[in-house]
């Protein structure tokens, strides 16, 4: 084993995994705790996730500069699924990158927002933090029933608007081309949110930035890779790194929507779902690098 390689790297979606869905926070204290050891033990962490840089930095950072993070340690934030990302330490956080490339046509926020205003406000809240996607989100003292029955008519609407606009549109399980027969935006709901973005943005973009981003510093690429996340669209990071040569496996934290058969392994937790398996996990991987574990395979 090459000594000077990390054993693991990690990237990990927020919303499930680290954050909680119900709380919107880390509101498990070891989870912070685990994510600056193995930082400090020289794991590379990228949080890959659908979330702006605003909930980042105000939502993730600080537990984890709370908890130790060393002065010479970096990681990685890539949010709205690669349209931005942008390396943090102990210092503080990096000046962002943005792809405008991506970004929604101008002014299809507004009429969203708009949207939301006169007939979901009180469902859901626009995010004014996203600057390349458009999302709503769930007010937090909203039944999870209630959101999921409102949720469905928002997203047709927002379907419409941009077919009125004369853009085709990926919206599971259908797919609405263009006169041209193209897609160029997608609606893609999770069990808090929707977000409408770019075809081109996703968890696969978002491997591929965080490994750019890590190379760029001169880190060491680790010996294996874990992807965590808790939704089908999460499997992108796995697939990316698996496509691409790389030892990996996933950790799916809600495998009630069914774990897809893939060439690599897939870990859930036998009992846990949501941050509470995250927190489960990161537990072991920081036995597995301390020694105290020889692997992942069997967390309970």
């Amino acid at each position: 084993m090459n000594a000077s390689r990390p054993i693991l790297g990690l990237l990990l979606d927020v919303d499930g995994p680290i954050a909680s869905p119900i709380t919107r926070t880390i509101n498990l204290p070891s989870i912070a705790q685990d994510l600056a050891t193995l930082a400090n033990a020289g794991v590379p962490i990228a949080f890959n996730t659908g979330r702006s840089d605003a909930f980042l930095r105000e939502v993730v950072v600080p537990p984890l500069l709370a908890a130790g993070l060393a002065d010479d340690v970096r990681l990685y934030g890539i949010c709205e699924k690669g349209a931005v990302w942008f390396g943090f330490s102990a210092a503080g956080v990096d000046e962002l990158s943005l792809d405008q490339d991506v970004a929604m046509p101008e002014g299809y926020g507004d009429v969203i927002e708009r949207l939301v205003d006169e007939r979901y406000a009180e469902t859901v809240f626009f995010d004014h933090t996203k600057r390349a996607m458009v999302s709503v989100e769930q007010h937090v003292e909203v039944p999870a029933a209630d959101y999921a029955a409102v949720r469905k008519h928002f997203d047709d609407d927002a379907r419409a608007e941009l077919a009125r606009r004369g853009f085709g549109v990926e919206h599971a399980p259908g797919r609405y081309p263009d006169d041209a027969g193209l897609v160029q935006y997608r609606i893609d709901p999770t069990i808090i949110s929707t977000d409408i973005e770019s075809v081109r943005l996703g968890k696969d973009l978002g491997a591929e930035r965080a490994l750019e981003l890590l190379e760029a510093d001169g880190g060491a690429l680790p010996l294996a890779w874990r992807t965590v996340g808790d939704s089908r669209s999460d499997y992108a990071m796995a697939d990316w790194l698996f496509e691409h040569g790389f030892e990996v496996a996933h950790v799916d934290v809600r495998p009630a929507d069914g774990v897809p058969e893939k060439p690599y392994p897939v870990l859930t937790h036998p009992t846990l779902i949501h941050d509470e398996a995250g927190a489960a996990f990161l537990a072991r991987w920081v036995a597995m690098v301390q020694g105290t574990a020889t692997d992942d395979a069997d967390v309970s």
